[in-house]
């Protein structure tokens, strides 16, 4: 069923700053894009989130993928899977070259990545990321029930909250940011820092990967914005409003991920590859072709471990899979350029007839695909330079055979670091120290490598992303409404013409 949800002229009010019911009311998860609900998915953030809106009852809201013409009505859509409503909504499409393109990926994932010389703030495309999030709250307007709780996901949609309040809503509504925070004198050099950042305050609850992302939260909002930081964690400011911010490392679905690795351990696909490894050792990287994820230092990591450790050459080959993204972006298609040359040129300079040092692909595997290559794998190198989380390198532990485990290089700057201290943790910014890490991770005692993975394996084994979504919200159920906003006259209902709402799909 793909119906088209149209705004009704009735009227109905209840659903917006009539208070929060009592009991525990539908979930309601918006992301920028929506998962395809004919698609069956195994393991993952998506099938944990579709799980938990079964359980409840829900919506999944987010853009269609679609755009309209300037000047057209954008059209929302849903779709109905029992209890779950995929409802997705169209974008005009100098909006989502504003929203998008350009000040979501050329100012938030830069600034919160810390690479303030790559920021390209402009006015008007901070002006189409308010527009498409002040359009995502009205039509989200329309679905919301009154003890529906909210879980709004990622830097694309960080002023949501502040719109949905405008609007009267009092529900509970919570917030996840997916990468890093920068700190807070990086934030500052945002031109609208106070009104974008400062919107954070009109979440319950907002959850970060690390405590240095919290870190980073706290000072700005303490320090920039006079908030005090009360005894229990929150955040209180001085107008007097309180929400919480906490730590919650995402995670993987471990026993789906175990699975995929002891099936694909017989493919033909993986009979081929450790054929055509002729007996050497695997090294494996898996990342989205980004400035962030380190990949030059890397490449030249592996070369400096060649030229320091002869004998290691045609011992070992660098499997490095990267699927391009955002292809349209300028400093992307430069990437690509480097890394290819880099490639070639360290495969000119070392390899032999019979081997090539280097393997740089650049297209995507099913997750079925990668947890075969992870199994098969001696290490993983994964060195970004700085990263939210990076479930790579969790699901590369969870993909390893208990009796002969690879090893793990992790870049200290990846969320994950904090939690798989086991790994080999690495300073990418340093050649050096890579280039040695590799040759110790490929020289490592089975003893050492065994007692390693296990430590790593038992913390994922306890904390999948099951658990990750229930801590969150229960978290989030459990918080408490920040008094009636619909008495305070910075955020009076902005109402139709009518002076009503309008009557919500249920």
């Amino acid at each position: 069923m793909n119906d088209t949800i149209h705004e009704s002229s009735e009227t109905h009010s209840s659903n917006a700053a009539g208070g929060r019911s009592a009991g525990a009311g539908r979930l309601v998860v918006v992301s920028n894009r929506v998962a395809n609900p004919d698609q069956l998915q195994t393991g993952g953030l998506a099938t944990a989130l579709r799980a938990a809106l079964a359980a409840r009852g829900g919506i999944w809201f987010g853009w269609s993928g679609q755009t309209v013409a300037d000047g057209c009505e954008p059209q929302l859509h849903r779709e109905e899977r029992g209890n779950v409503v995929f409802a997705t909504m169209d974008l005009h499409e100098s909006d989502l070259e504003g929203y998008y393109a350009n000040f979501a990926n050329r100012v938030l994932w830069p600034l919160f990545h810390y690479r303030l010389d790559l920021v390209e703030y402009h006015r008007d495309t901070y002006a189409s990321y308010q527009a498409v999030n002040r359009c995502f709250a009205e039509r989200l307007a329309l679905l919301i029930r009154p003890d529906d709780i909210i879980w709004i996901h990622d830097y694309h949609l960080i002023p949501l909250a502040g719109h949905l309040r405008r609007l009267g809503f009092n529900n509970r509504i919570g917030f996840f940011l997916h990468t890093p925070l920068a700190p807070e004198e990086l934030l500052r050099t945002l031109p609208p820092h106070r009104e974008l950042i400062g919107a954070l305050q009109y979440y319950d609850l907002v959850g970060l990967q690390s405590g240095e992302d919290l870190r980073a939260l706290r000072e700005y909002f303490t320090q920039t914005l006079s908030a005090r930081l009360q005894s229990d964690g929150a955040l209180h400011m001085p107008d007097g409003r309180v929400f919480q911010a906490a730590v919650f490392p995402i995670s993987i679905d471990t026993r789906a991920i175990v699975e995929y690795a002891e099936k694909a351990a017989g493919l033909p696909a993986m009979q081929r590859m450790r054929s055509s490894l002729s007996g050497r050792a695997l090294m494996i990287g898996v990342d989205r072709l980004d400035y962030s994820k380190g990949l030059p230092g890397r490449f030249e990591a592996f070369a400096c471990m060649l030229e320091h450790h002869p004998e290691l050459r045609n011992r070992v080959t660098l499997l490095q899979i990267a699927p391009p993204s955002r292809s349209q972006v300028p400093e992307y298609q430069q990437l690509r350029v480097v890394l290819e040359q880099a490639a070639g040129h360290i495969n000119g300079q070392y390899a032999e007839p019979d081997w090539i040092p280097i393997r740089y692909v650049n297209k995507s595997f099913s997750q079925r695909r990668l947890a075969g290559f992870y199994r098969i794998a001696q290490v993983a190198v994964v060195t970004p330079l700085r990263d939210g989380m990076n479930l790579v390198a969790k699901e590369f532990v969870a993909c390893q055979a208990p009796e002969d485990p690879g090893v793990l290089i992790l870049s200290r700057f990846a969320g994950a670091a904090a939690e798989l201290d086991a790994a080999l943790r690495v300073n990418p910014y340093d050649q050096d120290e890579m280039a040695e890490t590799m040759a110790r991770a490929l020289q490592m005692s089975l003893s050492e490598r065994r007692s390693r993975w296990r430590s790593m394996m038992d913390h994922l084994c306890n904390n999948d992303v099951n658990h990750w979504l229930e801590r969150f919200l229960a978290r989030l159920d459990a918080s408490e409404p920040d008094g009636d906003l619909a008495t305070d006259p910075d955020f009076l209902p902005a109402t139709p013409a009518t002076g009503q709402f309008a009557q919500p799909y249920t």
